[in-house]
Parts: C-alpha cells; structure tokens; sequence
C-alpha cells in the first residue's frame, strides 16, 4: 500500500501543491489497491467483505473472522510503518517528495474524528465494493480498470483509508511534525468507519440480496 502514499507524493513533489497537480496526483493513488488486489495480498478493507459474509452463513466462523482481523490489521499497520521508515529514515527520496508525503499526513489528521469516521465509511464501502466487484471479473484487465476507477474515486474525495493513509500519517509523525499519539487519535476513528462501510453497507447488503435469491431460487450463480 505505500505505492499509493508514494506515487502521489512523486507526482505534488514534482509538480507542486496546486489544484491541477492534486488531481494528477489521485490518478496515481490506486497503484497501492492493484498491486495489492491483483496480487493477492492481505488488505484489512477487503476482509470485511467474504470473512464477514461467511461469518453470516456459518456461525461458526465468529472467531476465525476475529482472528484473521487481529493478524491482518496489525500487519498491514506495521507494514505501513516500515514504508514510512524507509521513505524518512534512509534517504531514499529527495526532500520535497517527504515533504509532500508529509503533508498529507497532517492533512489526514487536522480534521474532527467525527469527519474521519464518516469519510472512513465511504472509503471502506468503496474498497469492500471493489473487492466485490472484482470477484466478478474474468480478466486480469477488467480487475485493474475496477480498481482503478473505485480507488481513484477514494483518493479524489480524500475518504480516510486506515492502511492507504497510515504510512503518510507515520511520516508526519517521524518528521516530528505530530506527536504519535495523534495517530493513534486518527487510526481508531478511521478503522471504525472503514469497518462500518465495508461490513455495513456492502457485506450485509449484498449478502441479504444473494441469500434472499437463493431462497426464491434466483440466486446469482457462482
């Protein structure tokens, strides 16, 4: 995921911070959500897509769901983290390419938690909706033009993602420009949100549409 964090800060450290190289920025911001989906990897936002609607079809899965939740969230964070070190740390990127990593950063945490929450919902229904969608996809290009799209549509509206936007936020706190308890006061309300869109709105959505099919005998096939 720090190939979304990444890019847009090459491209508004190139092109500086108007309105233009913003926007040129956010076409660059799904690369971290294809390298991920299309390669396989764990993604917390996506595991509250299929864990949960299984959890809704057999009971018994309550556990192995919380389970897998407690291992992929802390990684994906502390994976989050080693970019962040990486991008701050080593000198691996020029000056103005950290400055404007960690200038988003501060601007993800210089908003009520209340706003993170509720623009975390949308990001976390977004990003269960693509896993979703991508589940129906034949072809390695139709999954990258979905993802692209629905990502995109995140990083332009600047919806709280709490793995996308963990490692710029670790970078203001790095450059000690934050004090780390201010993530801590971010990732909480940001988590939360991308739970409640990606369980919530499309799991539990989605899930009752397909249950209610198959008991009408319309069921999607699979």
């Amino acid at each position: 995921m720090g190939l979304s964090a990444l890019s847009v800060s090459l491209v508004v450290g190139e092109l500086g911070s108007g309105s233009v190289a913003h926007f040129v920025a956010d076409l660059f911001y799904p690369l971290g959500f294809i390298a991920v989906i299309v390669g396989r990897a764990q993604l917390f936002t996506e595991n509250t897509l299929y864990p949960v609607a299984l959890m809704l079809a057999e009971r018994r899965h309550v556990w192995t769901t919380a389970r897998l939740w407690a291992i992929v969230l802390p990684s994906n964070i502390l994976g989050a983290f080693l970019f962040a070190v990486l991008a701050t740390r080593t000198g691996a990127l020029r000056p103005q390419y950290v400055q404007a990593m960690v200038q988003f950063g501060l601007d993800s945490v210089s908003v009520p938690a209340g706003h993170v929450f509720w623009s975390a919902v949308i990001g976390g229904w977004i990003i269960a909706l693509v896993a979703w969608l991508v589940s129906g996809s034949h072809s390695i290009t139709g999954s990258v033009m979905l993802i692209w799209f629905l990502a995109f549509i995140v990083g332009l509206g600047h919806f709280a993602h709490c793995i996308a936007s963990s490692g710029e936020v670790f970078a203001a706190v790095l450059c000690h420009r934050i004090p780390a308890s201010q993530y801590f006061r971010w990732i909480v309300p940001a988590v939360l949100g991308n739970i409640t869109g990606g369980v919530f709105i499309v799991t539990l959505l989605e899930y009752g549409q397909v249950k209610g099919g198959d008991q009408a005998g319309q069921g999607f096939p699979r």
